[in-house]
């Protein structure tokens, strides 16, 4: 609108706009008849009666048993009848110890685990988690299929949403850790639909292994399955040399030498036997020197240790061009022994030495042996602290691989494979007060498991070398 002001100047005067309309619209409100609140409780109430003796029947049945008796025989005589069964149940106890923990104890404590952990706080920590998932306004949340309890563990299975994934899980093992109270979380995949959620109550692995001992004779040695420590269930942790090759990666001080010697420990009657040997190179001086006496061949320096690598490339070469046509498969004997070529800090060789041909000559005979000592009987056992591409570009030809304690979140699934972190191997926050513990990858596994090797000593590998080097082939020239 225009006005004239004294002046005789034009001003433009704002225009008030149109005030917008406001509309509201009125929801009714229908009031629940009461009839029908009470249909549902009595739904929920008989749904309830008809899952109990399903999913509880020890304690249906239990209950149910109590009530007919006290009406066949009164209270007193259901009191004799429970003392006699506490009476059943002590002898059980002190009797056969195991056998009740399976069958009694550890199945109350996982209804007990059930009903006061995880349904009681399953709703707040998946909706806070980000794993409920929402729908016309409705939510929906994975179920409980059931709760089963072991030694050290609790095992929750979970019937999925449809339409999710199990990898939703993998990427919140630590909220989910954080929100049931247990100090890690793992996802296994069972099938569509189907995941168990893992939550350790208690940490097996927080004391000292203190090492193992020497098998008596070198008829039972497994070299496919040989004891080196413990995994977090409590089972004996079988490292596996004959048919692979392994690659043990950790942080200065978080066990690389307690796996090594425990591997070695364990072969150590078939070394002596003639039917294994050790060809060790230790660019320190310093993890494998105590034990010069048990190994065939031994190096230190950079340009030994090179020569050794390429004389187990020719005697592999060998041994493959006079089974070529005859065998497939390699049986240790004192002719063809299972040579392990064990190599700590490898990185010295492939990555740190300054001469280029020292570094390529050792990556030439590392991958050759890797590649092809499988079906022959050569294994390479090797230890790094760094497991960056640039570093060491032939970890994929190492098919099992340990990792201890690591510097960066990163570097988890640098050695053990993509997703693993996800799936719970936190190797990464192993804490510096527990060497030894460590994650491993075995071929053809996708879920990485906890384990904690024996701790040799110097006094134990002192005893190794004076008693059982005897038979053992030193080559002087090489352990010079």
């Amino acid at each position: 609108m225009l006005r004239s002001s004294k002046a005789g100047a034009t001003q433009v005067q704002p225009t008030a706009p149109v005030p917008a309309q406001t509309i509201r619209f009125s929801t009714p409100v229908v009031e629940t008849p009461g009839i029908v609140v009470v249909a549902g409780w009595v739904w929920r109430l008989l749904r309830l009666l008809a899952v109990l003796p399903v999913r509880f029947p020890v304690a249906v049945a239990t209950v149910a048993a109590s009530a007919l008796l006290a009406y066949l025989i009164g209270w007193f005589g259901l009191a004799a009848a429970w003392t006699v069964a506490d009476v059943a149940l002590l002898v059980w106890w002190r009797r056969w110890p195991e056998s009740f923990k399976t069958r009694v104890a550890r199945r109350v404590l996982a209804t007990w685990r059930w009903l006061w952990v995880y349904r009681r706080h399953w709703q707040p920590v998946l909706v806070v988690s980000g794993l409920a998932e929402s729908y016309l306004e409705r939510q929906f949340l994975p179920q409980i299929r059931g709760v089963t309890c072991s030694a050290w563990a609790d095992r929750v299975r979970v019937k999925l949403v449809a339409g999710t994934a199990p990898a939703e899980f993998e990427q919140r093992v630590s909220e989910l850790a954080h929100g049931f109270g247990a100090p890690s979380c793992r996802v296994e995949v069972r099938g569509p639909r189907d995941l168990v959620l893992e939550f350790p109550r208690r940490d097996m692995l927080a004391e000292r292994i203190d090492a193992l001992p020497v098998p008596d004779s070198p008829d039972g040695i497994d070299l496919a399955a040989l004891p080196v420590g413990r995994c977090e269930d409590g089972q004996p942790w079988n490292l596996r040399l004959h048919g692979t090759h392994v690659l043990t990666v950790g942080v200065t001080g978080a066990g690389k030498g307690s796996v090594l010697w425990s591997a070695i420990r364990a072969m150590t009657p078939a070394i002596t036997a003639g039917s294994a040997e050790v060809w060790a190179i230790d660019p320190k001086r310093m993890e494998l020197s105590y034990g010069r006496a048990l190994f065939a061949h031994y190096a230190d320096a950079a340009d030994e240790a090179v020569s050794l690598l390429e004389d187990a490339v020719g005697a592999m070469q060998e041994r493959a061009e006079r089974y070529a046509g005859r065998k497939r498969v390699h049986v240790s004997s004192v002719r063809d022994p299972f040579v392990v070529v064990v190599l700590d800090e490898v990185a010295f060789l492939t990555a740190y030495h300054p001469e280029r041909d020292i570094r390529r000559r050792a990556e030439n005979a590392i991958a050759t042996l890797t590649s092809q000592g499988r079906s022959v009987g050569f294994c390479v056992l090797a230890a790094l602290q760094d497991p960056r591409k640039e570093v060491l570009n032939l970890r994929n030809l190492f098919p099992d691989k340990v990792a201890l304690r690591l510097d960066e979140a990163s570097q988890v699934d640098m050695v053990l494979g993509d997703g693993a972190r996800d799936r719970g191997a936190n190797a990464h926050l192993i804490d510096p007060d527990l060497p030894g513990v460590a994650f491993v990858k075995l071929e053809g596994s996708p879920a990485p498991v906890r384990v904690r090797a024996a701790f040799v000593t110097d006094a134990d590998i002192d005893h190794m070398a004076s008693r059982y080097s005897g038979a053992s082939s030193v080559s002087d020239e090489v352990a010079r």
